[in-house]
C-alpha cells in the first residue's frame, strides 16, 4: 500500500476550531529501518514550514517493532488542511511509497491528543494516569516557576494582589502555553517512556 492517509480534509468548509492532533500508525519494512528514519524526519521538517505546526513526536514499542506511531498537532482543523492538500505533502508521501507497507491515521482534539492509544490498540497501550500527571508536571513547574519569578521581578506589585485576581492572571498566561507548546514539546520527548508497556508485560 502507498502511505496515502486516509480521512484528509478537501473541503474549504472546515472552519477553525481547537487544536487537532493526528495519530498515524505504519508498518515499516524492518530492512528499510535507516531510510523509513529520514523519510519521516523529512516530513516533519517540511510540516514546521507550514502556519499553525505545533510539533510532532514518533516512537516504536521496541527495536524490532515494525509498528510505528507518529503524531503531529495543528492549531486548527484549516490550518491542518493547509498541510494535508499541500504539493509537498504529496510529493513526500510519494517518496515513501516503498517504505510504508500499511497505514492508519487518527484525528483528535484537544490535550489527550497527545496521550490517547489509537482506538483498536490494546487498551494497555495508552501511558497510565500517573505518566500523565508526571507529563503534565514536568512542563507545568518550570514553566509555572519561571513566570512567577519573571513576573515578580518586571511587575513587583503583583504579588500584593489578591489570590483571585493573581491566579486568574497566572491561569490565563500559562494555559495557552503549556497547551500549545509545553505539552507538545514534552511528550514528544518522553514519549518512549510514556509509551513503554508496565514490567510485567515486558517479562512475560
Amino acid at each position: 500500500m502507498t502511505p496515502q492517509e486516509p480521512g484528509s480534509l478537501q473541503s474549504s468548509s472546515v472552519t477553525a476550531g481547537p487544536p487537532v492532533t493526528v495519530s498515524i500508525t505504519r508498518l515499516v519494512d524492518p530492512d528499510r529501518i535507516p531510510d523509513a528514519t529520514a523519510w519521516v524526519q523529512s516530513g516533519v521538517n517540511l510540516a514546521n514550514r507550514y502556519p499553525g505546526f505545533l510539533g510532532s513526536g514518533w516512537v516504536r514499542s521496541h527495536a524490532t517493532s515494525r509498528e510505528w506511531h507518529v503524531l503531529y498537532r495543528f492549531a486548527d482543523h484549516e490550518q491542518l488542511a493547509t498541510w494535508e492538500n499541500s504539493d509537498d505533502r504529496l510529493r513526500w508521501l510519494d517518496l515513501g511509497r516503498d517504505l510504508v507497507v500499511e497505514s492508519r491515521v487518527e484525528k483528535r482534539t484537544g490535550i489527550e491528543g497527545w496521550f490517547d492509544a489509537p482506538q483498536d490498540a490494546p487498551a494497555s497501550s495508552a501511558p497510565p494516569r500517573w505518566k500523565q500527571a508526571v507529563s503534565i508536571w514536568l512542563g507545568f513547574f518550570p514553566v509555572n516557576l519561571a513566570f512567577t519569578f519573571l513576573v515578580g521581578w518586571l511587575v513587583p506589585a503583583f504579588g500584593t494582589l489578591a489570590v483571585l485576581p493573581r491566579v486568574l492572571v497566572t491561569t490565563l498566561v500559562l494555559t495557552p502555553i503549556m497547551t500549545f507548546w509545553v505539552l507538545p514539546f514534552v511528550t514528544g520527548l518522553i514519549r518512549p517512556w510514556l509509551l513503554a508497556p508496565p514490567r510485567t508485560a515486558r517479562q512475560r
